[in-house]
């Protein structure tokens, strides 16, 4: 079966990158038209700003006017909301109505939760998957988790009948940590390639150096009958390279295209 572009939706985990420029952005472009240039090649965007601070929903507004139609947003779960999860509903309530910004324009792709290593398998934080399902109401959501002790068929099961997606991730093989898996749990499947970069995912003087990675076109061709499988399930498949430093993620989802086209 051949794939084309706008049946999967490729792009990158964020695109306002500094070093990107003479990497990706011709020298000189002004910062407000980085992301419609970025839209000319790309169909979707992770935004993981959210993930620090919840802009205002007229930030979201205009990123929305500065892309071109079928494209699609993946909206960062704010650290609150993943990694505090303690008396976090009035950030649950915010986030929502910042993406309500999104839902008007017809682009919200879904809502990424980014669980931390330390969110270990136990009833406690399974409990609270619910209720960060229940607070998000009716928005299409996908976990992340970091630690591979959630890989489990009750958890795949949990996660189908509530409708949350499971993100597929290719990271270092360390471990604990998630392997390669292609799971599809919701109408919508995604994947997230972090990079390889084992020495550094754990000690790092510096967040970037963690995604400071290229991969070869022998390990994105591990992945293709991943994507076939995902996307032969699910009505919507995203997948995003997160390995930004020097715009490397630009490199890794151009390559992933060709070998899908």
């Amino acid at each position: 079966m051949g794939y084309t572009r706008d049946m999967l939706y490729l792009g990158t985990s964020g695109f306002s990158y500094d070093d990107w420029v003479g990497n990706f952005y011709p020298p000189g472009l002004p910062k407000r038209e980085w992301l419609s240039y970025y839209a000319r090649e790309f169909n979707t965007c992770e935004i993981n700003s959210t993930y620090y601070a919840l802009p205002k929903p007229s930030s979201l507004k205009a990123m929305a006017e500065k892309t071109g139609e079928g494209f699609l947003f993946s909206v960062k779960a704010n650290q609150a909301m993943t990694h505090q999860r303690e008396d976090n509903t009035p950030v649950f309530e915010a986030f929502n109505e910042v993406v309500e910004a999104l839902i008007d324009a017809g682009k919200l792709g879904c809502v990424l939760a980014q669980f931390p290593y330390s969110f270990e398998f136990n009833r406690r934080n399974w409990e609270y998957l619910g209720l960060f399902k229940e607070r998000l109401g009716k928005l299409p959501a996908v976990i992340e988790f970091r630690n591979a002790r959630w890989l489990r068929k009750e958890v795949f099961d949990w996660l189908r009948q509530h409708e949350l997606g499971f993100c597929c991730v290719d990271e270092p093989p360390l471990p604990n940590l998630i392997p390669p898996l292609a799971e599809v749990t919701s109408r919508i499947a995604y994947i997230r390639f972090h990079g390889r970069n084992s020495a550094k995912w754990w000690q790092h003087e510096r967040a970037y150096e963690r995604y400071d990675y290229s991969y070869t076109a022998e390990e994105l061709a591990e992945w293709l009958p991943r994507i076939r499988k995902l996307d032969s399930i699910a009505e919507k498949t995203f997948i995003f390279a997160n390995n930004h430093w020097r715009g490397q993620s630009i490199s890794t989802i151009r390559q992933l295209r060709v070998m899908l086209d």
